[in-house]
């Protein structure tokens, strides 16, 4: 079974299967993404997958509402945690984008409707042969990152937002050969 080549080992091979590329459309599951892929910038994907879990806890199931009532006194506490990325930037910007993600709701109905918006709601297919034809910004992800920042949201850089969009299905990267690219 032929994969894309970044999948390699069995943590991210899971993950290369079963979620990445996918269309996805659950406002809690979108910020998570957001979240765990602003906490990865200048660090490996592997590694932030690895503590997804643990994320997952101390961010209350990424719970928007519930992320962005939380207190200094609890962000204090999660930069204590060794399970997840402790920079106190990156940490902040989660509740931050809670909020930002609040406002956003507010404005579209759907934090689903807002991030889709970029790509007119549908997944923009990519035919890339090799890994090094797969960019990693866009025109695409250069407006989202403009619209973002100026909606409040913090750690959405153009690549950040061309990784969002890859991981959710709002652009498919699988290359041709890969056996997930026909499926997703």
């Amino acid at each position: 079974m032929q994969r894309c080549a970044w999948a390699t080992d069995d943590l991210l091979c899971a993950y290369h299967d079963t979620e990445w590329g996918a269309p996805l459309h659950d406002d809690r599951v979108l910020f998570e993404f957001l979240c765990l892929e602003g906490a990865q910038a200048g660090l490996s994907w592997r590694t932030v997958l690895a503590k997804r879990e643990r994320y997952r806890e101390v961010f209350h199931g990424f719970d928007i509402a519930r992320v962005a009532r939380m207190s200094d006194r609890e962000l204090e506490k999660a930069l204590l945690d060794p399970g997840i990325i402790r920079n106190r930037l990156k940490v902040t910007a989660t509740r931050d984008n809670a909020r930002a993600a609040l406002a956003a709701i507010e404005a579209h109905g759907s934090l689903d409707t807002y991030l889709w918006s970029f790509v007119e709601g549908r997944p923009l297919r990519n035919r890339w042969k090799t890994s090094a034809e797969v960019p990693a910004t866009t025109a695409v992800s250069d407006r989202m990152s403009k619209t973002l920042k100026k909606d409040g949201f913090r750690f959405v850089g153009s690549t950040i937002c061309y990784a969002l969009m890859q991981a959710t299905g709002m652009v498919n990267d699988h290359l041709v050969g890969c056996f997930r690219h026909r499926e997703v």
